[in-house]
């Protein structure tokens, strides 16, 4: 098996946890405050196919645009190469970027929990995300999906273009895509926050775009400068702790870790 089927596998089936995990867990809490007779049972497995399918799509595009633009998941092709000793000199140098990211999301997430509107404080108590999913999902699934997707798929489109495949893509083109996915990737948070009942009032509208946006912009920037897995550890380091901060707090849930924990493509 090439080294391109390899990788595509393989990030499909690490992404496929994330999506089981919020399944599982999210779906049964919708429908239970939900006035709707569709089995439990449906409903996940209608999630599971859509969620795969996205997936998959997300994935080839990663594994068949992202080499040409200097972008990619160096760990991983390292490790899958059969070059363990590669892989973690590839990994040392996206420790430390991705610490810091993480860490200043989940500053963000802590700060907006305590600032969320009133029309969603109270659907936080409703719908509760265990913390195994918001790793596997946001950490993984979302990056996955958003980043070594959509965003190689945005700034392969205009390297193409009007680039015409000659040399690096242009700054802008990165930076384009760095912005758009982080928009879209906030964007896309709208229709679970309806799905919780939360009214797209302007006050739940600016809370889910800023807070979503931001954060996307980071991962986005470290997936661009670092490789695929330094925002995937960053996004996973922001949800452990700001879900550990508030623990050590407060302990009430927030309603922000609860909205970054679906995809935005579900």
């Amino acid at each position: 098996m090439s080294l391109r089927w390899k990788l595509g596998l393989t990030l499909w089936v690490l992404g496929m946890t994330g999506v089981v995990a919020v399944s599982l867990t999210v779906i049964p809490q919708l429908l239970a405050g939900a006035s709707t007779t569709l089995p439990v049972g449906v409903a996940i497995g209608a999630s599971l196919l859509q969620s795969a399918v996205l997936l998959t799509l997300a994935v080839w595009a990663g594994v068949v645009l992202a080499k040409p633009l200097g972008l990619g998941a160096p760990v991983l092709e390292a490790a899958l190469s059969g070059s363990g000793t590669g892989a973690w000199a590839t990994l040392k140098p996206q420790i430390v970027p991705a610490v810091v990211v993480g860490l200043a999301v989940g500053a963000l997430l802590v700060a907006m929990a305590g600032i969320a509107p009133a029309e969603l404080q109270s659907l936080a108590l409703r719908v509760e995300v265990p913390l195994l999913a918001k790793l596997l999902y946001g950490g993984i699934t979302e990056e996955i999906l958003m980043r070594w997707g959509l965003m190689t798929a945005v700034v392969w489109l205009p390297w193409r273009l009007l680039q015409k495949r000659q040399g690096a893509p242009r700054r802008v083109f990165m930076v384009s895509g760095v912005l758009v996915a982080a928009l879209l990737f906030a964007l896309g948070h709208l229709p679970a926050a309806v799905a919780m009942g939360a009214p797209l009032s302007p006050s739940v509208l600016t809370y889910i775009l800023v807070g979503n946006a931001l954060p996307g912009a980071m991962f986005g920037l470290l997936y661009w400068r670092r490789g695929l897995e330094a925002a995937v550890l960053a996004h996973a380091l922001a949800h452990a702790a700001s879900s550990l901060i508030l623990a050590l707090g407060e302990g009430a849930p927030s309603i922000a870790l609860a909205l970054r924990s679906f995809t935005p493509l579900s």
